[in-house]
């Protein structure tokens, strides 16, 4: 039975209440994302604030040189980066690798781990990225932030109570492929009263994330429902979550079903014919980014 909108509500509040001391930010990327939001800041703002990190440096560049940004020639400098990609592009950037240190921890059950989270997250990321660039949605790099958020919920639950989350995964049925035979979400809301969206959302709320990130966290699974503005975000997300189900990589116990709402399709300007060369443009990029965020 669906709990009713009250008591999700108080178990989301308890579970952000609960993990609120292990899923932070560092204090670095807080920094740098209160530093992108202020019209204010300069290139060379965000050029102190990231030199102070040396490890987050090292990744930024890494990813900045990578095939994935097809850039011209290396980049060696924090402040190169900046010019070549802006500062938005740069703050994702720094987010992404902060948030590799949430998805820690072994293997909980058959066909879930927070390493495959992980490399899921990265492939709807990688999948997001491809989306946009393909159909020139002008998502920019939240597309690809947006995909490695979506499941953030995920993480709450294994952070809030490991042994309810086994449970869930459980009664959801993985086979051997990781593929579940059981509605997640629904077996989520018998176990914690809330599912991953909930807590996904709650936590970007916390995080205090632009409001397109919770829509993203908190509807991955029913665009339809999202405001306007946002739908098309959400739709992208929805899109690259069942390509990368389909290409057997990482985490999929949330998907019964992999194929697509004609309907969000239509919100992309998308048929069905027009899904498979965007799953096989996913499949080389999605190799890149599982290297890249591991």
């Amino acid at each position: 039975m669906s709990p009713n909108p009250e008591q999700r509500k108080q178990t989301v509040e308890a579970a952000i209440r609960e993990i609120s001391h292990i899923a932070t930010l560092p204090e670095i990327t807080v920094r740098i994302i209160e530093l992108v939001e202020d019209p204010r800041s300069t290139a060379q703002d965000l050029h102190k604030v990231i030199s102070q990190d040396p490890a987050l440096c090292s990744r930024i560049l890494k990813v900045v040189n990578s095939s994935f940004y097809g850039l011209p020639g290396q980049i060696g400098s924090i402040n190169r980066a900046i010019v070549m990609l802006g500062l938005n592009a740069v703050k994702n950037i720094a987010i992404a690798a902060s948030l590799v240190k949430l998805f820690r921890g072994g293997e909980l059950t058959q066909g879930f781990s927070a390493k495959m989270l992980w490399d899921h997250c990265s492939a709807v990321a990688a999948g997001c990225k491809i989306v946009n660039d393909r159909l020139r949605l002008g998502l920019g790099d939240e597309a690809y932030l947006a995909g490695l958020i979506h499941d953030i919920g995920l993480v709450v639950e294994m952070q809030f109570d490991r042994n309810r989350l086994v449970e869930v995964l459980k009664r959801t049925g993985l086979d051997a492929k990781g593929e579940p035979a059981n509605e997640m979400r629904e077996i989520e809301d018998d176990v914690f009263g809330a599912n991953h969206q909930d807590f996904g959302a709650a936590l970007c709320d916390k995080w205090r994330f632009p409001r397109p990130f919770a829509l993203v966290t908190g509807y991955h699974h029913r665009p339809l429902e999202t405001p306007a503005e946002s739908k098309t975000l959400v739709s992208t997300v929805y899109l690259a979550d069942r390509l990368a189900g389909r290409l057997g990589v990482g985490f999929r116990g949330d998907l019964v079903s992999l194929d697509c709402d004609p309907q969000v399709l239509e919100v992309l300007g998308l048929n069905a014919s027009d899904v498979q060369p965007i799953q096989e443009a996913m499949e080389e990029a999605v190799k890149t980014a599982v290297n890249l965020a591991a």
